[in-house]
């Protein structure tokens, strides 16, 4: 055994490495650098989308309560706010929505370029704006019977929507107040207040619909009272927040300039408007030419379960959509074309991903979540053979959402309008009246020309425009839009 040695270190003094340290190649250094991003960007992402999702699934709940308890009211019920949620406040939600989400491209460029003071601005010319909108559309909601006999509704059918959508008017002016609040808070990324606001409100429908529904037996029309009482505590939770120290540098009083440069405010808010209108009237219509159908309230029935099914899981994508307007607007206000770019990738992927596991789910569950809704066996026999085709919308719906966030954020509305009406219009109705009436396919044929028809071409356009957008050229334009709709010189430090 041979000797150690004078200078020969001792067992507990030998450091050998156990691995030992190679510097990275570039193409390890560049891989990990994306890693890095992709961590950063989606912790950006979900800050917005977490509370988002939650905020808009609660949302959609009362919706879906008042839904819920019609069906056990009876199918007759069930037909009647069906119509009236999907068809009569459905269109009217979809052009208020559309035209609140100028905020989203204005608020968010602002944001990004730290003009915080136009923010609070921008939402009062917003609630002007969408106010004088909803007294416009006030004969939807007064006229609602007669228009729905003429587009070819059953009389009886009719009648009960018509009375139901009287008793929804106060919801309507709701929205022109809380969707501006929703994208005012949204795109200075305070969506977790979004969020436990939307949960009060949830709670309070709950307890409310017991009490008018259960208790008190109100019938369909406490069902539709319930749903006026929820969506304006929710309006004021925000409103409260914003004006009472939420928002300090963001919201600093009334303000007359918001009665100034309204005109370009109205342009811009009416091409938002169009565009997602186009997208949400879209399936309203699948509604009411599914009303035409032999056994119609069947039909209804099925068909509004599944979208409801359909808008609920929606609800992600569409957080999605404002999560992606935001980061969108935000980097090109900030004149960082690349990080939009970068956003705009991330968030598809991920939209995607989430997408792909609720498209398996419906497959999975296709014969169990029509209990949600009914004990009718014709309706639920009619739910599971419509199961394949609300997958698959489901699987579209996690991608273009997105693509129509990234317009948004980027101001593309007027020309995303166009694309919709071609489309959805001039593409797919007809394909789904042809599928329908022509071929004789009924209500899946009907869905199916309009998914494959109009939201697979829709999709496919605005991801090829996407792709071969310009991103520097659009940072450029964001300061263009802050000098044409705002006062750039003013703001708080």
């Amino acid at each position: 055994m041979p000797s150690k040695g004078k200078d020969s270190p001792s067992l507990g003094e030998v450091k050998v490495p156990l691995l030992e340290a190679h510097p990275l190649t570039d193409e390890e250094e560049q891989n990990e650098d994306i890693a890095r991003k992709i961590w950063v960007e989606s912790k950006k992402l979900w800050h917005i989308v977490g509370p988002a999702i939650f905020s808009r699934i609660a949302s959609y709940s009362m919706l879906v309560i008042t839904q819920a308890f019609a069906g056990h009211l009876g199918d007759l019920e069930l037909a009647a706010i069906s119509i009236a949620n999907n068809v009569i406040v459905g269109f009217d939600f979809g052009l208020l929505l559309g035209m609140a989400s100028a905020l989203e491209t204005l608020c968010g460029q602002a944001y990004g370029a730290k003009k915080y003071y136009m923010l609070g601005v921008y939402m009062q010319r917003s609630w002007i704006v969408l106010f004088i909108c909803c007294v416009l559309l006030l004969p939807i909601y007064l006229f609602a019977t007669p228009v729905l006999k003429v587009l070819g509704q059953p009389e009886e059918l009719a009648e009960l929507s018509g009375e139901v959508a009287m008793w929804l008017i106060p919801l309507h002016f709701a929205f022109a107040f809380q969707f501006p609040l929703n994208r005012f808070l949204q795109s200075q990324l305070k969506t977790l207040s979004i969020a436990w606001v939307s949960l009060l409100a949830l709670l309070v429908h709950v307890f409310v619909s017991w009490l008018f529904v259960f208790k008190l037996q109100f019938g369909v029309i406490g069902t539709a009272a319930t749903t006026n009482f929820s969506w304006w505590v929710l309006t004021l939770g925000l409103f409260g927040y914003s004006v009472w120290g939420g928002c300090p540098h963001t919201w600093t009083g009334f303000s007359v300039e918001a009665f100034s440069g309204l005109w370009e405010f109205v342009k811009l808010s009416a091409a938002s408007g169009v565009m997602l209108c186009l997208e949400n009237w879209y399936y309203r219509i699948l509604i009411l030419m599914t009303g035409n159908l032999q056994n119609a309230e069947i039909a209804v029935d099925a068909l509004s379960i599944c979208m409801t099914i359909n808008g609920l899981e929606m609800m992600i994508p569409l957080a999605f959509f404002a999560a992606t307007g935001v980061r969108v607007a935000n980097e090109l206000g900030a004149g960082n074309g690349k990080g939009a770019k970068f956003a705009t990738t991330v968030s598809v992927v991920t939209s995607v991903i989430i997408g792909l596991f609720f498209w398996m789910l419906i497959l999975i569950l296709h014969d169990k979540f029509g209990y949600i809704f009914s004990n009718s066996k014709a309706v639920l026999d009619e739910v599971n053979n419509l199961s394949l085709l609300l997958a698959f919308t489901i699987l579209l719906n996690s991608v273009q959402p997105v693509l129509s966030g990234v317009a948004v954020g980027s101001g593309w509305q007027s020309y995303v309008a166009y694309i919709n009406l071609g489309c959805y219009y001039i593409i797919g109705v007809p394909l789904g009246f042809a599928m329908g009436w022509v071929f004789n396919q009924g209500l899946m044929g009907i869905w199916a020309g309009m998914i494959f028809g109009g939201t697979a071409t829709q999709t496919l356009i605005l991801g090829l425009i996407t792709i071969r957008c310009d991103w520097d050229r659009e940072a450029e334009k964001a300061k263009l839009h802050l000098t044409k709709w705002g006062d750039p010189k003013r703001e708080l430090n």
